[in-house]
């Protein structure tokens, strides 16, 4: 056996208090590091990260948690880190359901699942009622995540669904159904049901939000990225009121953070002042290799788990399992 892999099993095969105090020592062995420039922090930072998470274990939350990751304004960061955060919760041995339903189709392309016309997918499940199980599929890379893939039939589905009976709820009823339908079958319990949203307020992104009971919100360390959010807190306050009163903003998430830039430092430092019990420590930095994962097929926490971007959200995903 390798010396890495001899540290990861002994990580493994300990227990949580001898596991903390077993990371504690290698950490406090590790040599001092000149933290005089932005370059030698991240650096840093990413040894630290490694060693704490290596082999790591989240906690199970004690129901399944569904949670909506949305935000009007596009290009945020949505739809990358929900299949990033998806793919870190599931390669740290938790059951988790990504439902894309978004007509573009970006978190089906970026977990290797087919989404080509006319395949199951979630526009079955809106417009058709067919069941959640008809449009599951597995992602490749990771055994214990299942993806509902979007397809372009779903740009269709806002106009098709404003005739339709409930058309607020299909989703949220073919959610609850398939949780019901996995307990009655002996399957293992789900722990999380993360819904990735298009860049708009319409009946995608409304189905969405009724489905979920937590939201989480990815904002750009930039100025524009504050704008709308006033506008997304109203909308999840008349959904609250309306369709779903379990809906509460729980998380949010710094993205596309450039520590060595004062606006970003501004955006988070006013982020923070103003939802500071909501917002996660962990920052997501900008990141080629977030960028280029998915060309192939892959998250970044699976495409080079080793990267900046990779243990950013892997810390991510372990700060929001345990703020459960």
């Amino acid at each position: 056996m390798s010396t890495d892999s001899s540290v990861q099993h002994n990580q493994l095969s300990t227990g949580p208090g001898e596991r903390a105090v077993r990371v504690e020592e290698i950490l406090r062995s590790l040599p001092e590091v000149d933290e005089s420039t932005p370059l030698a922090v991240q650096l840093a930072e990413d040894t630290r990260r490694r060693v704490s998470l290596q082999g790591l274990q989240f906690p199970h939350p004690d129901r399944t948690r569904i949670i909506t990751v949305a935000n009007q304004k596009g290009g945020v960061g949505k739809t990358t880190s929900t299949v990033n955060l998806a793919a870190a919760l599931a390669q740290g041995g938790l059951s988790v359901l990504v439902i894309d339903s978004d007509p573009q189709g970006n978190a089906s392309t970026a977990l290797g699942v087919d989404h080509r016309a006319g395949i199951p997918s979630v526009y079955d499940v809106l417009v058709n009622e067919e069941p959640l199980s008809y449009a599951i599929t597995q992602c490749p890379d990771l055994e214990n995540l299942l993806v509902v893939p979007a397809t372009i039939d779903l740009s269709g589905a806002e106009i098709e669904l404003v005739s339709l009976v409930s058309r607020e709820t299909r989703l949220r009823r073919a959610v609850d159904e398939y949780v019901l339908e996995r307990e009655q079958a002996g399957l293992p319990r789900l722990d999380y049901i993360l819904v990735d949203c298009p860049p708009s307020l319409g009946l995608l992104t409304l189905n969405a939000f009724v489905t979920g009971r937590e939201v989480l919100i990815p904002i750009q360390c930039e100025y524009y990225a504050l704008e709308g959010l006033s506008q997304l807190l109203k909308t999840i306050t008349m959904i609250q009121q309306h369709l779903n009163p379990e809906l509460h903003v729980s998380t949010i998430l710094l993205t596309m953070f450039d520590a060595r830039t004062n606006l970003a430092q501004q955006v988070a430092q006013e982020v923070r002042d103003h939802f500071g019990e909501q917002t996660l420590e962990t920052t997501i930095p900008r990141s080629v290799r977030i960028s280029e994962a998915p060309s192939y097929g892959q998250s970044v926490v699976t495409y080079e788990p080793t990267s900046t971007g990779a243990l950013a959200y892997r810390q991510a995903a372990y700060e929001l399992a345990v703020r459960n």
